[in-house]
């Protein structure tokens, strides 16, 4: 059985050909050929939490076991093992640390080139962590932006990765967000860190924080618009679905596979504002542990 660590990872799984692949997963997803379970975890008191993510998607057979622990660097650490689709034999167990990173920040970019505004130009990216980090290489791909915004709750380390990305590092994320054209917000705050009011028309806003804790984003921003999600899963309660989810009915969001294949709506206007809440999902690693293997064994 094949393993490869974080550094063999990192080398072989590629951005640009990801992509294509994430928006296959979630149409298929979306068209119930995938077959995946709700989340389940193991807490472990005051400290984080011990997720299992198993799922099958386009011949791909997975699980994924991720810890949470908010108070580590890096907060989330994890194992991929994949099977044969056929027999159900072992095939790899690779590092899910680099793709956990990688995928979610390339599937708020396949949700931003679905569903912001094609003269997008201002991208605000709030958190300077491993997602801030992802998501400004991702999104980016994805539309031409003249101005790159970060802002974190530490402006130390916004400065420090600004510097490394070519970003300009803002000292509030009030400042960062207004007039922005697209928002990633990739923090693990337990309470809103994005108001409504600071959103420009027309804005997308993506959102990948999970905290066991409480939301990310205001009421407000998430009723705005379309609200849109990897799956209606996302409405059950943590760690499956969303704090900002909660009390919702699934029916008032769409599914990303639904708008990528055209069975759903995306954005109706210029000055509709579009949300993505992302809560990870196991399509997502499925289509970057298969594309590592494919890699791997086409260098090989």
């Amino acid at each position: 059985m094949l393993v490869l660590n974080q550094e063999e990872v990192a080398r072989l799984l590629d951005v640009e050909l990801l992509l294509p692949r994430l928006e296959r997963a979630f149409v298929e997803l979306s068209a119930g050929r995938a077959s995946v379970p709700p989340r389940v975890a193991a807490s472990v008191p005051e400290l984080g939490l011990l997720a299992a993510m198993p799922g099958y998607v386009d011949g791909v057979l997975e699980a994924k076991l991720v810890t949470v622990f908010p108070g580590h660097d890096p907060s989330h650490q994890a194992l991929i093992a994949v099977f044969d689709g056929e027999t159900g034999t072992p095939r790899a167990v690779m590092d899910g640390t680099h793709i956990t990173a990688v995928r979610t920040g390339a599937s708020s970019a396949v949700a931003t080139r679905a569903l912001a505004r094609e003269d997008a130009r201002v991208l605000a990216v709030l958190g300077a962590g491993v997602q801030g980090r992802s998501h400004l290489d991702a999104v980016r791909r994805v539309r031409a932006f003249a101005e790159v915004r970060l802002a974190s709750r530490s402006f130390d380390r916004a400065q420090a990765l600004a510097e490394e990305t070519g970003a300009t590092a803002i000292e509030s994320f009030e400042d960062a967000v207004r007039g922005a054209d697209v928002v990633c917000c990739c923090t693990h705050a337990s309470e809103p860190i994005l108001r409504r009011e600071w959103l420009a028309p027309g804005a997308h806003v993506c959102s990948v924080g999970a905290s066991q804790e409480g939301p990310e984003l205001d009421p407000q921003t998430v009723s705005a618009g379309l609200l849109c999600v990897e799956s209606r899963v996302a409405f059950e309660p943590p760690p499956a679905g969303a704090f900002e989810l909660q009390g919702l009915h699934p029916e008032a969001a769409v599914e990303l596979g639904e708008v990528l294949s055209g069975t759903r709506p995306g954005r109706a206007s210029a000055e509709e504002i579009t949300v993505y809440k992302s809560m990870g999902h196991a399509v997502e690693d499925a289509a970057a542990a298969a594309l590592v293997l494919e890699l791997r064994s086409a260098g090989s």
